[in-house]
């Protein structure tokens, strides 16, 4: 749980669901499992069960507290939409972003499938962005599924990108992130696999976000492509930051 977060498109994490099971090839080097045994051995309270899928209610809340208007991915470090969460603590997730619609939630997920299914029962607000995750050209059935779902902001995360996609298709997509896997055995991106990616972004209009080369050294390895910063937001967050300035919050919410 953090109140801030490095990844570069966003500004919080927020984790009412920890742990995961690998679904597909993007999931060899998991950066959340590799954390997770880092959490465990320092005594976090949330991650004594490991990596295995756990729903926390007393984190549910957590949101609420929150004063300042904020972009929150949620579950960082885990699928909220895993088989082993119960249909109705993702209804409970969805009510907790329904009642702060000053925060902009950013919700991702490899388990496209049940996204659709699910979709239906859920409570889609304005501020709940849903995105799936691409990692390779065997992934990109899951973008079908996502267009079925009533989100106002729909998004892919190819990342880490392991592999080309050819013919991507940006049909009611609103948002394409991009980057490399980072940390120990991290499988390098090529050039080439990126810039029909971006290039189909701009010749749809899709605003495109490079989030980083990645390797073992991400730092070092950096974020520009072809000498130039790509963090490009979707339209909408202009109109929800305008709204946002507008919303009052009780005041004896955290900052």
């Amino acid at each position: 749980m953090a109140s801030n977060s490095s990844i570069e498109w966003t500004q919080a994490t927020w984790n009412p669901v920890t742990g995961c099971t690998k679904i597909s090839a993007g999931c060899l080097n998991c950066y959340a499992e590799r954390m997770t045994k880092r959490l465990k051995a320092m005594g976090q309270p949330n991650y004594r069960h490991g990596f295995r899928v756990t729903c926390h209610k007393g984190t549910l809340n957590l949101p609420l507290k929150w004063r300042k208007p904020k972009r929150i991915f949620v579950n960082s470090m885990s699928d909220l939409f895993h088989e082993d969460v119960p249909d109705s603590f993702i209804k409970q997730v969805f009510g907790i972003i329904a009642k702060t619609p000053h925060h902009i939630y950013q919700v991702l997920t490899k388990r496209a499938d049940r996204l659709a299914r699910l979709a239906p029962e859920l409570h889609w607000s304005d501020n709940l962005w849903m995105g799936v995750t691409v990692e390779n050209a065997e992934c990109v059935g899951r973008i079908a599924d996502l267009r079925t779902v009533p989100a106002r902001v729909r998004f892919l995360s190819m990342e880490p990108l392991i592999g080309p996609v050819q013919a991507l298709d940006l049909t009611d997509i609103h948002w394409v992130i991009v980057g490399g896997e980072s940390g120990p055995g991290a499988r390098p991106m090529q050039p080439e696999w990126v810039r029909p990616i971006r290039d189909k972004c701009i010749s749809v209009g899709v605003p495109f976000f490079f989030k980083q080369w990645g390797g073992v050294n991400k730092k070092k390895a950096g974020r520009l492509l072809d000498a130039k910063t790509w963090d490009q937001m979707p339209v909408a967050l202009a109109t929800h930051n305008r709204r946002a300035r507008r919303h009052q919050v009780g005041p004896h919410a955290e900052p």
